[in-house]
Parts: C-alpha cells; structure tokens; sequence
C-alpha cells in the first residue's frame, strides 16, 4: 500500500482590496466564501512505492550485489550470461514479476519491475536487459493478448524456467520496424514462417520466442503478425554478435526455413502484430529507461568515493570546485531521468496515456547514462580507464541506450509529433 501524503488543501487568504471596483469586489466576496474542497486523493513522491515494491528493491539489491556482482567481470570478458545467474533470477521471482500467481509469477506491479530493472543495472545492465526484455516485453505480450490456452501454456514456462525473446528487429527493418519481411504462409492448421530476424536480445538463452512475420504483403503493416513458437520446432541461430557493451547480453542473428508453428500460436488475431509491437514497445522503453538510469547510478556509486579518498595538492580531488561541480549536476540529471522514468511507469499503471512520457524517459536516461559514466572514468582518471575497476564497462554499456527500441531520433520524433498535435 503507497505510504499516504494526504493534506487537506488549506483555506486560501484573500487580499481584494486593491481591485474592489463593484463588480470584482462581488466576484471576490463570492470566491472568498467558497469553501475550498478537501483532497481526496493520495498525492505522493514519485519515489514512494509500496511495501511490496520496497521488500522487492531489497531483495533485487542484494540478489545483485552478492550473487551478479562477483561474476560481471567474467561474464563481460566471456561475452556469455551464466546459467547460473539465469537460474537466480527465476528462483528469485524477477522473470515473472507481472505474471499472475495461479501461472507461478509474482502477481505484481509493472513499477515493480522497473524497480528491478533498475537495481540489476547497478550493477550489470547485461543481466538487466535480460530481465527487462523477458518482462516488459515477451511476458507483457502473452498476459495481454494471449488466448486463455497460451496463457495456460506459456507463462508458467516464463515465470519458472524458460527465457522470451522478442523478435522484430530484421537486416532491412530497424528504426522502421513494419519494413519487415519474413513471411508467413498459412497451410493447413499450421503457419510456415521464412526469414530472418537481426539484433535479437535473449535468443541464445531462449526457449520462447515471439516472431512477427507478414501473412499478406499487399496489405502492408496490416499483414503483420505475431507467433508464439518454441527453440525445439527449428529456430536456427546462425550468429551471435560480438558487441561494444552488453557483451553478456546475447544478441543473435535467427534463420526460419520453411518453421512450422500451430495456428493456435497466433497472438492477438491474424493481422493485429504491428498494434501488439508498438503497444508494447511503450512499455519496453520505460524498462530501458530504468536500465540507464540503474546503469549511470551504478557508475556514480563506483567512482565518487574514489575522489573523496584521492588527494592531489593537499585535498581530495572530488573537493576541487570543477570536479564537485560534475558530480552535483551527474547527481542531478540521474535523479531528474528516474522522476521522467517512473513518472511514466505511474501513468500506464494508472491507465493513462504515457506513449510521450516514455519516449522522454528513455531518451533522458540514455543521455544521462553515457555522460555519466564517461565522467566516472575521468573523474577516476587512469584507475577508471582499467578493466579492473568496472567503470569503463558502465560507459561501453550505455552506447547501446541511444540505440535500441528506438534510436534517440525516434524518441525525438515522437516527442516532436505529441508538440505539434498539441499546439498546431
């Protein structure tokens, strides 16, 4: 239950004596015998959350600290995620923490899963990005627009043991993504998908994938649609990226010849995959937000203390005005891109429109993220430059923020788009 911050709207204190022509003075005796209502509604921080979300920041923040924290290193060096770190999320409940409880999830709120985003990005946004992924998009799609017999067949597989994948991304389909064009092609019961997706989070790890694929060309967008299908029915990885950052992040090329997947496997009905992708990749982008955002927190974390224990000319070089001045405005821009982010996790649990403020949160946190953690290696001068200290991974992990579920250009766009609607 949110922490309450009721007050009771005080009695305004009027002052008309300097305009009491007739007419006004009538208007202002009016006014000042209105009473003024009551607040009603609980008004609270955007960083107050409940008791739940509160045990669950805990919970993910030593989950992180103990258990991700010792093998970042080795995982960024292997440009492999551990089964083992895998396996903790799932017992710890981070890969189903929407997905209702009779389905073996959580049954909790999507700020919840911000929440651990966030914390998991402290201290590797590669193991973040992986439960963001998993959550906010794959689980999303099957709790919203799954049948009742996918729902019965796919989330407990996501909440107790098998990676998502979310599929769009294609060679000559990026920023514009319903340029797409894998294909579908019905016969039968069954749907024979040919084609190739590119830049695709998870596929290594995965056993749960959702392809989109146009079943009718000629009607463009409209053709595209969405498949559940599962690593065993043929999914081919025929290239696992080598990345700047993210490196533990798997990011696979995947080939479909001639995949056969039940009709039954359709999400949302025939036609309706470009909705299903745009809606959820809302969602998808405060959870990148929330990544940044953990991400730059966690750079800050490592190299501030450094500066206070680093003396050069008698002091310690964190107390020098120029370099006390970066630190001020780095902590300023985090906090002001995590008020963006969960202001925008707020609005959708509200049921509110909040296409515009997660556009401006992920293009805040991307930002914020790689001008904080490249300042955390100068601030750290030669000892952040190393490997050894971790920082350097933050700055090659944020590049990757400004790019993927939409290019700052598009979240620009969209910003651009919401302005002009509202003042033209």
């Amino acid at each position: 239950m949110f922490r309450s911050a009721i007050r009771a709207a005080r009695p305004l204190k009027h002052t008309a004596r300097a305009w009491r022509t007739p007419t006004n003075h009538q208007a202002a005796r009016a006014f000042s015998s209105t009473r003024v209502a009551r607040v009603e509604t609980p008004l609270n921080s955007l960083d107050t959350f409940t008791d739940e979300e509160v045990m669950l920041q805990e919970a993910v923040r030593r989950f992180a600290t103990e258990v991700v924290g010792p093998r970042v290193r080795e995982m960024d060096e292997n440009e492999m995620m551990e089964p083992e770190i895998i396996k903790g999320l799932f017992e710890q409940g981070l890969m189903g923490i929407e997905i209702p409880a009779d389905y073996g999830g959580a049954e909790s709120s999507f700020t919840s899963a911000i929440i651990a985003i966030e914390e998991l990005a402290k201290i590797d946004p590669s193991v973040s990005v992986l439960c963001d992924v998993h959550n906010t998009l794959v689980n999303t799609i099957f709790r919203t627009h799954g049948t009742k017999e996918q729902r019965d067949k796919f989330l407990p597989m996501l909440a107790e043991g098998s990676v998502g994948s979310f599929c769009l991304s294609e060679p000559a389909s990026g920023s514009d993504a319903f340029a797409l064009q894998t294909r579908a092609t019905k016969e039968g019961d069954h749907y024979i998908i040919n084609g190739s997706k590119m830049w695709i989070t998870n596929s290594y790890e995965a056993e749960v994938f959702l392809i989109f694929a146009n079943v009718d060309p000629s009607k463009g967008y409209k053709g595209i649609t969405c498949f559940a299908a599962t690593k065993d029915m043929g999914i081919q990885i025929a290239k696992k990226e080598q990345k700047l950052g993210i490196r533990a992040s798997s990011t696979c090329t995947l080939n479909f010849d001639d995949l056969k997947v039940p009709a039954e496997n359709v999400i949302g009905g025939v036609g309706q995959g470009y909705k299903i992708a745009i809606e959820c990749l809302n969602e998808g982008r405060i959870g990148i937000a929330a990544q940044m955002i953990g991400l730059a927190q966690g750079a800050f974390d490592k190299a501030v203390p450094y500066t206070y224990q680093r003396v050069q000319f008698g002091q310690p070089v964190g107390t020098f005005q120029g370099m006390a001045f970066q630190i001020a405005q780095a902590a300023t821009d985090i906090a002001g891109a995590r008020l963006l982010t969960y202001n925008a996790a707020r609005r959708k649990e509200e049921g509110k429109s909040f296409a515009r403020e997660a556009a401006m949160a992920k293009l805040a946190a991307s930002q914020v993220a790689q001008s904080v953690s490249g300042q955390a290696i100068e601030w750290t001068g030669g000892v952040g430059f190393t490997r050894e200290t971790g920082i350097e991974k933050y700055w090659r992990d944020s590049k990757i923020g400004a790019i993927y579920e939409g290019t700052s250009n598009i979240q620009l766009q969209t910003i651009a788009k919401f302005i002009q609607k509202e003042y033209s």
